[in-house]
Formats: structure tokens, sequence, C-alpha cells
């Protein structure tokens, strides 16, 4: 019954939180200045010249109904709430159109979730190894100067990390390219050989911001237990030193972690918007900003409402996984 009452409450909270998500990101930009129907129609009629004014106004229509624009305000959040979050279709785009909006994150979703999933995790696995090391074994000088380094290299925005890396190894050096031109049409051996070129530097900025911010987080989370008592009791006992850091200080300091390493992975389907803008790494951050740029309501929505679920459903999937990590919470 008690597990029952955890489940309901956690997957409740879930819902309400993709509820209200959803519904900012479908008003925010319907309070943008430009409209895109009439930023597409001007720009057929720059490129076409004249257009009758009959043929302008069933075009009008047309593109209304498809970007979801036709009706009231409410009318236009139930088609949205029905269409897009519950069946995931957004539309065509208006940035390629008429491509749908769905067929475009599908071919974008993978670079994203490949170099962001796999950043984070290496990140968090050497952030967190050389954070314990450093918060267990803090008045140690390697504690103090890793400590050192990630004071530094954490207040550094990463696009200015990324930044650096483009003009000493790519513009300078010329190890790497400037920019990401990932070939896919010249085999599997092209395109992953300039997949890997193109995803080094990205990955590199990613992998030190993020490594830098789990080894504070962690020395601090671990230097706070290697003070409790029953770490204390545990050197009274006359353990060894590797197992009171690893059963003790560990286990007690990881939970904070795997729930950030949660939430960070389900923002992985968001990608890192100036990384990409950065690279011109093709991902979901480079279509989140050209969608505002060019007021693409569709791909706005498509892309943010699957970045919205995804961090929603890993805290979910940290709630429902932690009682089985922390038995504290179980046995409550």
């Amino acid at each position: 019954m008690k597990f029952r009452q955890f489940l309901l409450s956690r997957v409740l909270a879930w819902a309400i939180t993709i509820f209200i998500g959803v519904t900012f990101i479908f008003f925010i930009p319907r309070m943008f200045p430009s409209d895109p129907v009439e930023n597409m129609i001007g720009r057929m009629v720059n490129l076409s010249g004249n257009m009758d004014p009959a043929q302008m106004d069933a075009l009008r229509t047309t593109l209304r109904r498809q970007f979801g624009l036709e009706g009231s305000l409410l009318s236009q959040y139930g088609s949205f709430l029905w269409k897009g979050l519950l069946h995931f279709d957004f539309g065509p785009s208006l940035m390629s159109y008429p491509t749908p909006v769905n067929e475009i994150i599908g071919r974008n979703l993978p670079y994203t979730m490949g170099l962001s999933i796999i950043s984070t995790l290496v990140a968090w696995l050497f952030g967190n190894t050389i954070g314990l090391l450093a918060g267990f074994r803090k008045n140690a000088r390697s504690s103090k100067i890793l400590e050192g380094i990630a004071i530094c290299i954490y207040p550094i925005p990463y696009f200015i990390i990324a930044l650096i890396f483009q003009i000493v190894f790519a513009f300078v050096l010329g190890w790497f390219p400037i920019q990401t031109n990932i070939l896919t049409n010249q085999g599997f051996g092209v395109w992953f050989s300039t997949l890997i070129q193109g995803s080094v530097l990205p990955f590199l900025a990613m992998f030190l911001v993020g490594m830098g911010w789990q080894i504070i987080s962690m020395k601090s989370l671990a230097s706070t237990t290697a003070e409790e008592d029953f770490v204390l009791f545990a050197r009274y006992r006359g353990l060894s030193e590797k197992t009171i850091g690893l059963s003790y200080v560990f286990r007690n300091s990881i939970l904070t972690q795997i729930t950030a390493l949660a939430m960070s992975l389900g923002g992985a389907f968001s990608g890192s918007i100036m990384t990409e803008i950065i690279f011109t790494y093709p991902g979901v951050g480079q279509l989140i900003n050209g969608a505002i740029l060019q007021s693409d309501y569709n791909m706005i929505l498509g892309c943010i409402t699957i970045s919205i679920v995804a961090v929603s459903t890993a805290t979910l999937i940290v709630d429902l996984v932690y009682p089985f990590i922390d038995p504290r919470i179980r046995y409550a």
C-alpha cells in the first residue's frame, strides 16, 4: 500500500511537471512579435515576385492550418496537447517546409544524444572519483591541487572553453576542423571519421565544465560525510581507509550525484545550444536556435517538448530507483 502511494505521488508529479512545462512553451512563442506564416509568405513573394491576392489568402489559410495557428488560442492549445504531447506530431517545419518536424528531429537527435550522453557520463565518472578523493583526503596536497583546478575550470562558461579550443586546436594548430562537417553520403568509414573529428572539441568543452562541477559538488559532499559520527566509529573499529571511503563515504555521498546525473541525461535531449552553434554541430541545439530566429513554432514546440518529457521521465525513474539505492527511504 505504501509503495502504491509512493508510485502514485511520483507519477502525478511527473504528469503535472510535463503539463506545466509544455503549457509555458506553447504560449511563450506566441508572444513573439513576428508571425511565422507572414514571414514565410514574405520570403515566397521575394523569390517569386508578385502573387495573386486570392492565391496569397488561400496559401495563408493553408499554412495557418498546418502550423496549428488556425482558430482561437484555446483551440490551438487543445490541438497541440492532443497531437503534439500525446502523439508527438508537431506538423511541418517552417525552416524546412514541408518536411515534418519529427523527421528533422529524428535526424539530429542521435548526434546530440551521443555527444551529450557520453560527455556527461565520462565527466560524472571522472569528476565524482576525483571529488571523492579530494573530499575524503582533503588535507592531502594532491586533493588541494585537484580542487583548485576544478574551482578554476567550473566558473568559465562552456562556450568560452569551446571558443578557446576552436581557436587553439582548430585554427592555430589545425588538428581538427573549425566547423563540424559530417559526410553522410560517402560510406560508413567516411561518416564515422568525420563524426569523430567533428565531435572531439565539443566533447572536451562539455566534459571539462561538467567534470569541474562534479569535482566541487562531490568534494563538498564527501568532506561533510567524512566527518559524520558513523565514519569516525568505523575508524575506531579499525576498518581500512579504502573500506571506509567506498562503503561509508562514497555510498552516502553519491545519492545526490545520481539525481544530478539523471537530470543531466534527460537534458541531453535538448543538446548544448552554444556548443553546437560554435562548432556548427548538427544537433537539436542548432535546431532550437534556428527555430527561435525564424519563429518556427512547430520546431520550438517539438524540440523543447521532447526535452521536457525526457528530463521529467529521467527524474521519475530516479525517484522510483532511489528506494533500492538508499535503505533509509525504503524503510521509511
